[in-house]
């Protein structure tokens, strides 16, 4: 009996991204070390763990929340490193077409840049609403699944694991890693330069105000030049 088209979609999704899953470890477990290092309890690092899941805004806003920054600067610094999802959701939203409003809004939820770089293209092409559902929602649950248990980790050997392991600096390439395949598409390309040479040029602002400005710049940068290239092609 061949499989239903979920589970088919589920075992193809699950196994494109297996590879690239490796690289959410050490990123999970400097998560977790830093929640700990800024001053949570394990309560309150694995609440926002489990709330936020969101390691680059969980990674932004520990220093402020550290210093003892004000709530709005931290959600608004939030808000802004999160705010690529909007690209990563405009991009992505036709390969959901056929599927509820309470299952989108989870899905949204689980969305991540490896999983984001690994189900576009296929979900795009794909006309089976519950393969590309399957093919969607297992590498999303097994990263969320990854996160949880290897942040967990993290928390509680935030005292032990040596400093020159250097985890930060394997976090920062599984980053790079996750990059490459969506710099592919010109106006992600286009993003992430402009949001970069932003972010050196603005890094002696305050309360690395820099970044978020650097952000909203790449962001805006991706939108004309999905504008421009979208003009390009009817033209």
């Amino acid at each position: 009996m061949s499989a239903s088209p979920f589970r088919a979609g589920a075992r193809e999704g699950f196994f494109a991204f297996l590879p690239l899953s490796v690289g959410l470890i050490p990123w999970a477990m400097v998560t977790g070390m830093a929640m700990i290092s800024t001053g949570l309890t394990p309560t309150q690092a694995m609440g926002m763990n489990l709330i936020v899941f969101a390691g680059t805004a969980q990674l932004g806003t520990l220093p402020l929340i550290g210093a003892g920054a004000p709530l709005w600067l931290i959600v608004v610094t939030a808000l802004a490193l999160n705010l690529r999802f909007i690209i990563f959701s405009a991009a992505i939203a036709q390969g959901f077409r056929g599927v509820g409003t309470p299952l989108r809004w989870y899905c949204g939820h689980l969305l991540t840049d490896g999983v984001f770089a690994c189900c576009l293209d296929k979900m795009l092409r794909v006309d089976d609403r519950r393969w590309r559902l399957g093919y969607y929602l297992a590498p999303s649950i097994w990263s969320w699944a990854l996160w949880q248990l290897f942040a967990l980790i993290g928390v509680f050997a935030a005292g032990s694991i040596p400093k020159h392991w250097s985890l930060e600096f394997m976090a920062s390439i599984a980053l790079l890693v996750l990059l490459v395949p969506l710099a592919r598409q010109r106006p992600m390309l286009v993003a992430a330069i402009t949001s970069g040479a932003t972010a050196v040029m603005l890094r002696g602002m305050p309360l690395r105000l820099g970044l978020i400005v650097a952000i909203v710049v790449g962001i805006l940068a991706g939108f004309a030049a999905e504008h421009w290239h979208g003009k390009g092609e009817t033209a």
